[in-house]
């Protein structure tokens, strides 16, 4: 990078879809601080929250507010990259991810200064944790539904750590030392970062892409 692309003034929000609330172990949350040590590394201001911890109904209605999604949902406009951690059960994403989701897309047709879509010029990720399969399945659902709401994808996006068949331990009793997810959370925050970082200095043109009335 140049002086003039550094990602110091970079923010990003982590949300953990566990469904175990603090302080209990999170297999997800020990993945998703690999990929936050390396924004941090970089200048860029990390948050993390778990979502569990917060009182967020299920809806679809952007104007629905008894509950603590509104608290979120400013955080999550406030920064430049979102990446959503999740558990796999059931071969799919935890049902608080689906539940996040949902309240994501309720404001997808709110706009942004420039009249383009509220998530545009922001970049999404996905880290995911399970310990049989469904790694590729649930970064596909992930991945897809944030680039349909406006948030930009960039290469390689997704890690995730998967056990074995059937019961066994999970990422944080045995996944941390695996080459594979150690090398695709790198590249997957480097990514966010550049492509952030990019968005900083020239955000997507709002020709052509400006919501009309």
């Amino acid at each position: 990078m140049t002086n003039q692309q550094k990602p110091s003034k970079l923010s990003s929000l982590y949300i953990n879809c566990t469904l175990k609330k603090s302080p209990a172990r999170s297999h997800t949350e020990g993945l998703i601080n690999t990929s936050i040590e390396i924004m941090e590394q970089q200048g860029v201001v990390t948050n993390l929250i778990r979502a569990v911890d917060l009182n967020i109904q299920p809806s679809v209605d952007p104007d629905f507010t008894d509950d603590d999604w509104q608290d979120l949902y400013e955080k999550i406009k406030s920064s430049d990259i979102l990446v959503i951690g999740t558990p796999i059960w059931l071969g799919e994403k935890s049902s608080v991810a689906v539940k996040i989701m949902e309240r994501l897309y309720a404001h997808s047709a709110e706009t942004n200064e420039a009249g383009q879509y509220i998530y545009y010029n922001k970049v999404g990720g996905v880290l995911i944790t399970g310990n049989e399969d469904g790694g590729k399945h649930v970064a596909r659902d992930v991945l897809y539904g944030l680039s349909h709401i406006g948030f930009t994808i960039p290469p390689q996006a997704d890690s995730y750590w998967v056990g074995e068949a059937g019961p066994g331990p999970s990422y944080l009793d045995a996944g941390q030392q695996n080459e594979f997810t150690i090398r695709n959370t790198s590249i997957m925050t480097w990514n966010l970062i550049h492509l952030a970082s990019q968005f900083k200095l020239n955000p997507i043109p709002a020709k052509g892409n400006v919501v009309q009335d």
